[in-house]
């Protein structure tokens, strides 16, 4: 872990990288990006700070990035004035940015943590934002782990692989509406905020992306376990999702007969399907089989 800089001033003398500069890093480290990691580098400044200026980052922000890599949006953020706690799994990459931003940044705020995204449970400072290029294999999970164990959040912008995204964003009655749709949604409202070109990544990936935003509503309303059950109904409902709600749920409730009562007792009839329901209806059912 690296100890933080300086302040907000440091937003005047952010250096950003272009691909030039992020070849030589990764030469220097004798670096291979690795579809294991997810790693695909961001190397347009333009990109860099559109993701800032949609993630709305203000002077004095304690901002959270999930896999800094090199340090392209890292940077940005830094330019912004904020304070940035960078969670980055490779020993390579951790101990190398604090050297990229002293020298591109020297007054800035930063703070590397070297740990897995998916089990980090403390930060040496609690951020009010969430903005990261996350690893497209597993963005699901890092974020609803970090918006589980990190209340401080409360926006954020984040770039995953367009279907993700788009998945992300959805309501109820989509076709791409789901279970991350909805769980996520217990967490805060969510949009997409703009398509990302392939051609701003190094490697090139094989896939599109975009930008989702969310802003955090009802947080400490529910109990963990709440949370959990409903979690268990919902993965329930999308598991068999063209089945009706009585006979999806009748493995988590009992059987089909209770699956009804229970549902019928949360106002949702027992025939409808996963994807016609809101968060606060499944939330609803879990309270109702209480």
């Amino acid at each position: 872990m690296t100890g933080p800089g300086g302040g907000d001033e440091a937003a005047a003398s952010v250096s950003l990288l272009g691909p030039a500069e992020i070849r030589d890093l990764a030469g220097l480290l004798d670096l291979t990006p690795t579809k294991k990691l997810g790693q695909n580098f961001v190397i347009d400044a333009n990109t860099v700070r559109k993701i800032v200026r949609v993630a709305g980052v203000q002077p004095g922000d304690v901002v959270l990035e999930v896999g800094p890599g090199l340090g392209s949006l890292t940077l940005g953020l830094l330019e912004a004035g904020a304070e940035v706690v960078a969670v980055e799994i490779d020993k390579r990459l951790a101990a190398q940015l604090p050297l990229t931003v002293s020298q591109l940044a020297p007054d800035a705020a930063l703070t590397v943590v070297r740990d897995d995204a998916l089990r980090v449970r403390s930060l040496p400072a609690s951020p009010s934002r969430l903005v990261a290029n996350l690893p497209y294999n597993v963005s699901v999970p890092v974020l609803l782990h970090l918006l589980e164990h990190f209340p401080s959040i409360e926006s954020g912008v984040v770039m995953v692989q367009a279907e993700v995204g788009h998945r992300l964003a959805a309501e109820p009655g989509s076709k791409v509406y789901g279970s991350p749709s909805v769980k996520a949604a217990w967490y805060g409202r969510w949009r997409t905020a703009g398509n990302v070109s392939r051609q701003v990544f190094w490697p090139v990936p094989n896939v599109d992306s975009v930008l989702v935003g969310f802003e955090r509503v009802g947080t400490g309303l529910d109990s963990e376990e709440l949370r959990m059950r409903t979690f268990e109904i919902v993965d329930a409902a999308f598991q068999q999702r063209r089945k009706m709600l009585r006979q999806a749920l009748a493995v988590v409730l009992g059987d089909s007969a209770r699956a009804s009562e229970v549902l019928a007792a949360a106002g949702v009839p027992p025939t409808a399907r996963g994807e016609e329901l809101t968060v606060n209806d499944f939330l609803a059912i879990a309270r109702a089989n209480a």
